[in-house]
């Protein structure tokens, strides 16, 4: 009997390996659904099967179409949980349990919003209070395509836990923390983003070809794999040998070669992956590295090290031909020379790099290291500065390569891979972290900024919030004399602001001007809460960030207005000093000037160099470091300039 019995129950059991029916990756156990508003649920089954999606004792029964695709839209529900969801199709049933209803937002973008949380500052303290934050995450697998894909790689929901919120997107989790706190819902991250892309990634083909500027790139973007290796390897090899014939050498014909014959190789940067040197990007193969030093005919007779960062990438190290070893008793890139290998004059120093650092974090070729205490050539008496831009690169032709299909090869591969999937998923909107690598198409992103933004719209059909964070200090703080791509990438940024149902995130003073991924992700993740409070879900007692509006020029001096002033400015110094500011008279020429809060909430800002001035300016440079001006709930007033003369990325495009 027990036999029978057996056969009989696995006659009514369907093996999995048979089973039709399945949903989108997007959807599974401890999801976060939209409360208040239309639920969009699909998947697919045999053809023309009946499909009964139920949740909450709410049940809609639709049918697949001839390809098997299903979609069955549920009735908008009010917060709340936790919840079963059941979706069934004849003998099958797919069940999802603990679901919750309350606020899902998208957060996307580069390696500032994929930043995880247990790198940032506040992690620790943030897992003893893990398991009362009522914060979930679903992580999009990267993965990029030339075609729409229907479905995501893969994927699951992640309850906010001491064990998990590590890996969730740190400004993510700041921002969905303080709306959960203060909406008392259950917030929904879903985290599709990928370090060190370009916006143009994130834009779908149709999105590009409504754009004026971008429509006519489209037919001529590679439209397969082995189209775009060909294309790449073509640009590669024109773009090293400056259009001229490529010639292979070997390692030791180059270490004999003098200083003066690599005057013509590319200019690269130390530390820094190949990555973003030029061409170089998704370059998997050999290479070298130089670098020319000049030393005066006493240091020929004296002994030293070349500490080449705690790369551990596989190479060999040349200076004026002879081949130096390795010190193999440090655990970095530490060479010993001895007297007699350096001469006076100019010197060579050949780094044959043959292969990619072993690190996963660390993409393709390079030198890595913490500046001139990991990248130094020393001496007894003196030390000389190996981490700056004064080396030169040539990838080695002559050794087996090729490129990884990586998301800057091409535009909308991103979009494809990890935004179409989500489509049509209810959400509240998306919070945004990106721009850092179309600094150098700054003027560009005036355009192409507003189009990713209209094209999400567009695709999800509803005008969502869109909120982001303006670019952080990182880099050189000059005069604005001097030109600056990361402010006219702010300044585009906050052109978007133009766009209806937009928000943005102030955060130059918490920026780091020697790490492009600063670890104060809890303030930016606190501001975008703030402009989504406020904007979004329109709570009192929440804050922006002062933006210029206008200038008034009179009497020799610049009075400046702003909006979410209302509540007064201050000067974040001791004395009460405001810094920052510069003026220029018809000369164009900028001098740093003084400047005082007036009791109507503008800034006087006058100079004595520019007794006539005619532009105005604050925080103009990379890292605004000395930029001191806030409101007084303590947010921080946007970089800006008054003038619309050409900047430093005017003309420069996307290719």
């Amino acid at each position: 009997m027990k036999f029978l019995f057996l056969i009989f129950a696995a006659f009514f059991i369907i093996p999995a390996a048979n089973a039709q029916l399945s949903t989108s990756k997007l959807f599974g156990d401890h999801m976060v659904l939209q409360r208040n508003h239309d639920l969009p649920v699909w998947g697919k089954s045999s053809k023309k099967a009946k499909i009964k999606v139920s949740l909450n004792d709410q049940s809609v029964i639709v049918r697949a179409d001839e390809q098997g695709h299903w979609k069955a839209v549920l009735h908008p529900m009010g917060e709340g949980g936790p919840y079963i969801m059941t979706i069934a199709s004849g003998k099958e049933i797919i069940t999802y349990s603990d679901i919750m209803l309350g606020e899902v937002w998208i957060c996307s973008g580069q390696s500032n919003m994929e930043f995880q949380l247990k790198n940032a500052y506040g992690y620790k303290a943030e897992q003893k209070v893990a398991a009362n934050v009522a914060v979930r995450q679903f992580h999009v697998p990267n993965r990029v395509s030339l075609l729409p894909l229907a479905d995501l790689a893969g994927g699951q929901w992640t309850i906010a836990a001491a064990n998990t919120i590590g890996d969730f997107t740190a400004v993510g989790y700041f921002y969905a923390k303080q709306l959960a706190q203060n909406l008392h819902v259950t917030v929904g991250l879903i985290n599709t983003s990928w370090g060190g892309t370009e916006a143009e990634d994130w834009i779908s083909r149709e999105g590009m070809l409504t754009s004026p500027e971008l429509k006519d790139l489209v037919p001529s973007l590679p439209q397969s794999d082995s189209e775009l290796t060909e294309r790449t390897d073509r640009l590669l090899k024109a773009w090293a040998y400056n259009k001229k014939p490529v010639v292979n050498y070997t390692p030791d014909e180059l270490a004999v070669k003098p200083a003066y014959f690599f005057e013509n190789w590319q200019h690269g940067n130390v530390p820094g992956s190949w990555e973003w040197m030029g061409k170089l990007y998704s370059y998997r193969g050999q290479g070298f590295m130089q670098r020319t030093i000049s030393l005066d005919s006493s240091y020929a007779a004296m002994a030293s090290t070349v500490a080449l960062g705690v790369t551990d990438a596989d190479m060999t190290v040349y200076i004026n031909g002879k081949r130096i070893n390795k010190d193999v008793s440090t655990a970095d890139a530490r060479f010993s020379v001895p007297p007699g290998t350096w001469k006076g004059g100019m010197n060579s120093l050949l780094v044959n790099l043959q292969s990619a650092q072993k690190n996963p974090s660390w993409f393709g070729l390079g030198l890595n290291g913490t500046g001139a205490n990991d990248l130094n050539v020393r001496f007894a008496d003196t030390s000389i500065n190996l981490a700056d831009g004064n080396w030169r690169v040539m990838p080695d032709f002559g050794k087996p390569y090729h490129f990884d299909f990586l998301p800057n090869n091409s535009a909308f591969t991103l979009y494809n891979g990890m935004v179409n999937p989500l489509i049509p998923f209810a959400i509240a909107g998306v919070i945004w972290y990106q721009g850092e690598s179309n600094a150098d198409r700054a003027y560009q992103y005036r355009t192409v900024f507003p189009l990713l933004i209209t094209d999400w719209r567009n695709k999800w059909k509803q005008q969502f919030p869109f909120l982001f964070v303006q670019l952080s200090s990182f880099g050189p703080s000059y005069s604005s004399n001097f030109g600056s791509n990361w402010a006219e990438l702010r300044e585009a940024q906050n052109m978007a602001l133009q766009l209806p149902n937009t928000g943005i995130a102030v955060t130059t003073d918490i920026g780091d001007p020697f790490n492009i991924h600063p670890k104060d992700k809890a303030d930016v993740g606190y501001r975008l809460a703030t402009s989504s409070l406020t904007n979004v879900y329109h709570l009192p007692g929440f804050f922006q960030s002062p933006l210029f509006t206008a200038v008034d020029f009179e009497n020799g001096y610049a009075m400046v207005n702003f909006s979410h002033a209302e509540g007064g400015l201050m000067a974040k110094d001791i004395y009460g000093y405001v810094k920052g500011f510069e003026l220029a008279g018809a000369d164009r020429k900028f001098y740093y000037a003084q400047a005082i809060i007036t009791n109507d909430n503008k800034v006087k800002v006058w100079c004595s160099a520019v007794p006539n001035p005619v532009a105005v300016r604050y925080g103009w440079t990379n890292s605004p470091i000395d930029a001191n001006l806030f409101s007084k709930q303590g947010m921080p007033v946007s970089p800006f300039r008054s003038d619309t003369w050409d900047g430093v990325t005017v003309g420069h495009k996307f290719e």
